[in-house]
């Protein structure tokens, strides 16, 4: 591991100040991806800001009925606030999909929409990557690739975005908050995750230096009936092979309002519009719900390897689906 100097801010206009004085800094939160990488020899910072000091902690309330939740608020201090279970439930089912509660308790919510992937190639610094060293190729299109893309990705990069949170929080149309050394400035979720293109390198819209200071979620009544589900090797510890975040409303066996997101199965947090078209206004029911899933996986282009995702992610989708359905009923 290269030698790091550390500081600690005490505000949020110092932490931006202190990353924009040295360009090779990074922001220091739980640490459980950055230092990982930094043991890897991935990420080589020259200097840690450490920001879990920053009075970025805390959960509340907005004024128009949806919740703002802090940069540096715990993954596991998240899953157990009562009104992100109550209001939100896909959220902190999908927060508790993730880790260990030993790194749920460590790990921070702004941190984890800026993981890295997890991608073998790209953890492997004896190996090319594009997304590492930009234009030193993809092994992983030839290579392995069973739990790699099937939607919006390039023959430039083929990997997935670990967080189950983010799949959420793109459901319900999440707004990410930072600070910068211009100001304050805000992007939807839908948004910061960059598509993959020819730059597989450049991930999210945030400016340089920019720290994340919270996210805000807007009132959604149908996300009370929203339900995270994830498939993945085994039943402890692991990353998603294919993930759903939905939420459902039916009335007179019609679906009023449906919300869809789609986890490991592209380099981002994937809203499943096309899906969410279909569901609205049609008949509740499996054949609707294989429908949606059908249309959303029409611009799957699976590699030869995870060509069992599209299957997965369909029936996961019904499942889901169905079981909302019944539970909207009582």
């Amino acid at each position: 591991m290269r030698e790091f100097g550390y500081r600690r801010a005490t505000d949020v206009a110092g932490a931006v100040a202190l990353l924009g004085a040295d360009p090779d800094a990074r922001f220091l939160g739980g640490g459980t991806n950055l230092v990982d990488l930094m043991k890897a020899g991935v990420e080589r910072p020259a200097r840690l800001v450490d920001i879990r000091g920053l009075p970025l902690d805390r959960i509340e309330s907005t004024p128009e009925g949806g919740l703002r939740i802090g940069a540096t608020v715990t993954n596991g201090d998240l899953a157990a606030h009562p009104e992100v279970r109550r209001r939100y439930p896909a959220l902190a089912q999908a927060v508790l999909a993730g880790a260990s509660g030993q790194l749920r308790n460590m790990a921070t919510v702004g941190g984890n929409l800026l993981q890295r992937t997890r991608c073998g190639y790209f953890t492997d610094v004896t190996r090319p990557c594009n997304k590492r060293v930009p234009g030193s190729g993809c092994p992983a299109v030839a290579g392995e690739h069973h739990n790699h893309a099937i939607l919006g990705a390039s023959g430039h990069c083929v990997a997935v975005h670990p967080s189950d949170m983010a799949v959420a929080l793109t459901a319900f149309d999440a707004t990410v908050h930072f600070e910068t050394a211009d100001g304050a400035g805000e992007l939807p979720l839908a948004g910061f995750y960059l598509p993959v293109g020819d730059t597989p390198h450049r991930e999210t819209a945030l400016p340089p230096g920019a720290l994340i200071t919270a996210i805000t979620l807007p009132p959604a009544p149908v996300a009370v009936n929203s339900r995270y589900r994830k498939v993945r090797e085994r039943a402890s510890y692991a990353f998603a092979i294919g993930s759903v975040a939905a939420a459902l409303e039916v009335r007179d066996g019609v679906v009023r309002e449906a919300r869809l997101a789609l986890g490991a199965v592209a380099s981002r947090p994937w809203r499943a519009v096309a899906a969410e078209r279909v569901l609205t206004g049609a008949p509740a029911g499996p054949g609707t719900y294989a429908a949606a899933a059908d249309a959303e996986l029409a611009a799957a282009r699976p590699l030869p390897h995870n060509t069992y995702k599209r299957d997965l992610v369909r029936n996961l989708v019904v499942a889901v689906l169905t079981q909302l359905a019944e539970e909207d009923r009582r």
